[in-house]
């Protein structure tokens, strides 16, 4: 924990007021992605606890509503009262939240989103006469003049968005439809009801990410299950309640426990988060909510006997985002000598694409916990990663190249470690690029581009974490366009 130093109290201020116009500053340059939230909110706890931790990064997205709906889990009832209940216990940190950071919604604001959907199982919902306050919602915020795209989050069923683009085929011309459907951007957590693949069949070109079958064989999943050979301590009951539950203050005190599993509805947004990683119109990229390719899954490679809570998994009519592997090898800590080497073991699967970044979303989750009740001088903030020169760089085959991060920094002085290392699933180049120097240098000096007989890309990734409690980490994507 760090306090600020005393200088006195004219350079204090001074201090205080430069870290809020940079703050500022970086605010008015980010563009928040809006996004629309259906939730079978007290279903299970996982959907409060998401709810709790979308709060807290309300201030970084531009939430258009909060939508209670039905699942397969929970076929009868809606309880929008409960997504009420978390808004005001964020009412009562709000104030100490923009503290660290603007932006953040007043409470008042987030109450008068909340919407809910009709209390009905599938697509008993969907059809003439079947509109909601929930589904209307959806059409009048696509209806907006706004040119960005729409996320709909749906932590349980879809329902309520199948209705809103039933009324939306039935009631606009075609071209109008076309227009309105194109706008939107579905990340649904699994099917957990029957109205996703009849989306998927009535409307070919709604961008769609899901995992289709059984909720084990999911990338979501990832966020809350035990992983052999790394540490599991972020996702632990006992790291919930020193870091979330206890001694945060209201909005910690209703985050409940688990259950069946934390916080199984947060990759559906997590994704959207401006931290330099994520890049939401590219899922193939890879962020914090995973990493998905565009494809149609064959029937038989589909989970079809696990757990759906009686969902029929069927074959799937066209290309979807849905899950992809990573051959992921972590970096761990050296006691003596170089900081970080790599790992001796390595892992190799769709769920890998998100528990690598679980410990860097974790923190970033207590840190803001932290916010709802300490001052700023007194927790810890993001570190500012910055690479020299353009972010996306064009070489030809056996042309050297630089990566330089050295114009990074921190808004609180903290000491900072960097690595880079290349994500080879995320370019259209899948070998290994090596380069001699060693990975947590700011700058590497030279890497050699290698030979290709068509034009390829290559993604490599700056990691900066501070050495602030909890640490936190921030990206940059460095996109290299190798030309033959």
């Amino acid at each position: 924990m760090r306090s600020l130093p005393f200088r006195g109290a004219y350079s204090a201020l001074i201090i205080l007021v430069m870290l809020f116009i940079c703050r500022v500053s970086g605010a008015q340059e980010l563009q928040k992605q809006r996004v629309i939230i259906l939730t079978d909110v007290e279903n299970e706890p996982d959907d409060t606890q998401s709810l709790v931790r979308l709060l807290l990064y309300s201030n970084l997205l531009d939430i258009k509503g909060i939508i209670a709906t039905t699942s397969v889990h929970m076929k009868k009832e809606v309880h929008p009262e409960s997504v009420r209940k978390v808004i005001h216990a964020y009412a009562r940190v709000y104030p100490n939240l923009t503290k660290h950071e603007p932006g953040f919604p007043s409470p008042d604001s987030l109450l008068l989103l909340v919407r809910q959907g009709l209390p009905e199982y599938g697509m008993a919902a969907v059809g003439d006469g079947r509109d909601s306050e929930g589904s209307d919602w959806i059409i009048r915020i696509l209806e907006e003049d706004d040119d960005r795209p729409l996320w709909i989050s749906v932590w349980g069923g879809a329902n309520t968005l199948a209705q809103a683009l039933h009324k939306i085929r039935s009631t606009r011309s075609e071209a109008e439809a076309a227009m309105l459907t194109g706008k939107l951007r579905v990340y649904t957590i699994s099917d957990q009801d029957d109205s996703g693949n009849w989306m998927r069949k009535n409307f070919p070109g709604l961008f769609y990410i899901v995992s289709p079958g059984g909720y084990g064989s999911s990338t979501w999943g990832a966020i809350n299950q035990f992983v052999p050979g790394i540490s599991n301590e972020v996702i632990s009951n006992s790291w919930l309640a020193d870091n979330i539950q206890h001694g945060h203050g209201p909005l910690g005190a209703v985050y409940p426990d688990v259950a069946y599993g934390m916080e199984g509805d947060t990759p559906s947004w997590l994704f959207l988060i401006p931290n330099g990683l994520n890049d939401p119109e590219h899922p193939e990229y890879g962020g914090w909510g995973g990493r998905y390719e565009l494809y149609r899954p064959e029937y038989s490679s589909l989970d079809t006997k696990g757990f759906t809570g009686g969902v029929p998994v069927e074959p799937e009519p066209r290309p979807i985002w849905t899950n992809a592997a990573d051959g992921y090898v972590p970096f761990v800590p050296n006691e003596f000598g170089r900081a970080v080497r790599k790992d001796t073991v390595t892992y190799n699967s769709n769920k890998a694409t998100l528990f690598r970044w679980r410990e860097d979303f974790q923190n970033d989750f207590a840190a803001r916990m932290d916010w709802c009740i300490r001052p700023y001088g007194d927790a810890n903030h993001p570190p500012v990663p910055k690479v020299a020169g353009s972010a996306i760089i064009t070489v030809r085959s056996g042309q050297g190249f630089a990566l330089d991060a050295g114009g990074t920094s921190d808004p609180d002085g903290d000491n900072m470690s960097y690595l880079w290392f290349q994500y080879p699933e995320a370019g259209s180049y899948k070998k290994v690029i090596p380069f001699d120097q060693a990975e947590n240098l700011y700058r590497i000096a030279y890497i050699k581009a290698p030979q290709v007989s068509k034009t390829e890309t290559a993604h490599f990734i700056l990691k900066v974490t501070d050495k602030g409690n909890p640490p936190l980490t921030r990206y940059i994507r460095v996109i290299v366009n190798i030309l033959p």
